[in-house]
């Protein structure tokens, strides 16, 4: 069987106005293509739909049966090409997305504000969740991209730089180091040093760097969230190290922050998507919102 949606249109517009010569008006083909077409839809159905005369047409009792599935069937036809057209046009859709927390309650938010004022139909879930969660997320499919930190070289993922983040020393109002014009990580290996848990990809990074360097620092406290290293440092354990992100939750809690040398590190943060799997329309949307943003930012 192979009935056509063509076919459809054509029962429906001849039950509709009850007339084969005015039925090939309303669909705008010749009357011959109108018969063809019906002949075409019987024969494939396996029986007639209509009973003819020269002067009335009438629904078998199969054409009742079939008239509200044929209804039905076009109303989902087009409306799955309208709903298409709205998910292009970004009138509707989705976007899920992951994004470190550092991003996610910092610079994330006035993303999302400038997105959604263009986009006001666009649902989007947020996945706040540690760097290397955001990547899984990501290789697994369960996200379309994430933004976090560069994951480095990767067969299945491709990273767009955003910009580059560098780490600052953190530490309380009316600490020693406020008194220090540059710090350097030298200063820090006197005070108690409270950073993330091995394996996070920021302590990896700065325990290699900072061993070739023969920095070893006074670690006194490990957790598993920047969040709560600041929370730490605020109430007076230790210092610390953070990407810049945070600058605002250490205002926030009234904490200095001095940019780091000897050496300087930093990571560059970015779009992570995966290989081979393009991107939604709703979601390519969004990473244009970043990108211009970041590029504004280079200028």
């Amino acid at each position: 069987m192979n009935v056509t949606i063509k076919q459809i249109r054509a029962f429906l517009a001849v039950v509709e106005v009850n007339s084969f010569v005015e039925a090939d008006e309303l669909l705008h083909i010749s009357q011959p293509a109108l018969s063809t077409t019906f002949k075409n839809l019987e024969e494939s159905v396996g029986g007639k739909l209509l009973a003819r005369s020269t002067r009335t047409l009438s629904l078998t009792p199969e054409g009742e049966i079939f008239l509200p599935v044929a209804k039905r069937l076009l109303a989902d036809f087009d409306n799955a090409f309208i709903e298409l057209n709205e998910l292009f046009s970004l009138q509707r859709g989705n976007l899920s997305l992951a994004a470190m927390p550092s991003f996610a309650s910092t610079h994330l938010p006035q993303h999302l504000f400038e997105f959604n004022k263009k986009y006001p139909a666009i649902k989007v879930k947020i996945h706040d969740v540690i760097a290397e969660d955001a990547i899984e997320m990501v290789q697994t499919g369960k996200v379309e991209f994430a933004i976090s930190f560069d994951p480095g070289t990767s067969d299945d993922l491709r990273f767009e730089t955003l910009y580059s983040d560098r780490f600052v020393a953190v530490f309380p109002k009316n600490h020693p180091l406020m008194q220090v014009n540059q710090v350097a990580w030298q200063h820090l290996i006197d005070y108690p040093f409270i950073t993330l848990k091995r394996p996070s990809s920021i302590r990896l990074l700065m325990d290699n760097i900072l061993a070739e360097q023969d920095i070893f620092l006074n670690v006194s406290f490990e957790t598993n969230q920047l969040a709560t290293v600041v929370q730490m440092v605020a109430t007076g354990l230790g210092v610390s190290v953070m990407p810049s992100l945070y600058k605002q939750q250490m205002q926030a809690l009234n904490l200095e922050f001095r940019e780091l040398s000897s050496p300087v590190i930093s990571r560059r943060v970015g779009i992570i998507t995966r290989r081979r799997y393009p991107l939604s329309k709703t979601a390519q949307a969004f990473a244009e919102v970043l990108q211009r943003y970041y590029q504004q930012l280079l200028l």
